[in-house]
């Protein structure tokens, strides 16, 4: 839908939305003719919500098409992913509040292990403890290079935002991050000739990152830097200038909150890391905002390892919270996935997310079942992601009749 077209309805309402997000929710049966995740697990809340709701699959970014959590993300926040392209060094910089500017290329940073001969033995050197990884950024400010302004901020264990602040960068770069072991990192290449530039920077960076780390003591297992998802700050419409929407984010990890705080939501603080308190969270805020998106990472940490069995019970863990967002009486709830993560697979994948979307407007699909193939034979179809946020808006009456 042209955004345009749709501001010029937009209506104000007290009405409130609430998108619920569980992180690569679309999931693959072990066996064939058996059950996904989402079938096999206990869901007796999302189950009795799904029958006075409308079901479907969604489409984050088009047919046969393996998404991204930034692409998946602006899907279903109603942006098309195509036209909106995000890096992901952005999102990691954004989620750790770093105010980025026009002159600032930023990266998703790694601490990584590597043998005596440079080869990559560990791409997040253990999973580090957060305490130690800001131990070593504090170590990677002390680089200095003449001409460009170096950040280097924790995010979580293993990972840290990377920025780049100088004239004349450009984020046309490939990245470091082979994605395997047992070869060496890469070096970083221009893709265009404006990004030579911060090509050569950023390597002498790398040498200097590594020899830094390989003369620190205490020994510890991050010897080396992986940088991946170059990216300058992009322009996007915001919720409130779109959707007149007073928007808030709860998340625990800083991705999701960058992509959170791009569109122009409020991230709001989260007294702990698991769902419970995110939770706690949407219940102290609820009155202050008309839009709330919570997200869940669990499940897809439990996909992407292929543990088919903690991505169950997470998704179980979801469904024993619902009736506290119940309690709160939305006008329109949403519950989808940004994107699907099979554990047979152990990664994204290009399958439609099964998607529920309810209010006392919808013409309820009758369908007391929260699964793939439920969702499958529900009267949203198969549908474009970024479809979803004009119909819950419909549904929070906040759309006005257009033409006469």
């Amino acid at each position: 839908m042209d955004f345009k077209f749709l501001q010029e309805l937009i209506v104000p309402a007290q009405t409130k939305i609430v998108m619920i997000i569980m992180d690569g929710l679309g999931g693959l049966p072990l066996e064939p003719g058996g059950k996904t995740e989402l079938e096999t697990a206990h869901t007796p809340n999302l189950d009795a919500l799904a029958a006075r709701s409308a079901l479907g699959l969604t489409l984050p970014v088009g047919p046969g098409i393996t998404p991204g959590s930034g692409p998946g993300h602006l899907g279903i926040f109603g942006y098309d992913p195509i036209q909106y392209e995000i890096g992901r060094g952005a999102l990691e910089a954004l989620g750790v509040d770093f105010e980025l500017g026009p002159d600032d290329v930023a990266a998703r940073g790694n601490f990584c292990s590597v043998d005596a001969a440079g080869v990559l033995t560990d791409r997040r050197a253990g999973r580090i403890p957060t305490d130690m990884n800001k131990e070593l950024a504090k170590l990677l400010r002390t680089i200095n290079i003449d001409g460009v302004e170096f950040f280097v901020e924790t995010v979580k264990e293993h990972r840290f935002a990377f920025v780049m602040r100088g004239y004349g960068l450009a984020d046309a770069l490939t990245e470091t991050d082979p994605q395997k072991t047992g070869v060496l990192p890469l070096p970083v290449c221009a893709l265009k000739p404006d990004s030579e530039k911060a090509a050569r920077l950023v390597n002498q960076f790398v040498e200097q990152a590594r020899r830094l780390l390989a003369a620190y003591t205490p020994k510890h297992p991050a010897n080396m830097i992986l940088l991946r998802g170059f990216a300058k700050f992009p322009t996007v419409p915001t919720y409130p200038e779109l959707f007149g929407l007073c928007a808030a984010a709860i998340a625990v990890n800083g991705m999701y909150r960058g992509v959170a705080r791009l569109v122009g939501m409020n991230v709001l603080k989260v007294d702990g890391d698991t769902i419970a308190d995110e939770f706690t969270t949407l219940e102290k805020n609820w009155n202050d905002f008309d839009f709330f998106y919570l997200h869940v990472k669990k499940t897809d940490t439990a996909g992407e390892a292929g543990d088919f069995s903690l991505k169950v019970r997470v998704i179980e863990e979801v469904d024993a919270l619902m009736p506290r967002l119940t309690a709160l009486k939305p006008d329109v709830v949403i519950v989808s996935g940004d994107h699907s993560s099979p554990a047979l697979l152990k990664s994204h994948s290009w399958h439609p997310v099964p998607t529920l979307l309810y209010s006392k407007y919808v013409r309820a699909d009758g369908i007391a079942e929260f699964g793939e193939r439920a969702c499958a034979r529900g009267s949203l179809g198969v549908l474009p992601a970024k479809d979803v946020m004009p119909i819950a808006l419909a549904n929070a009456q906040r759309i006005a009749k257009f033409g006469a």
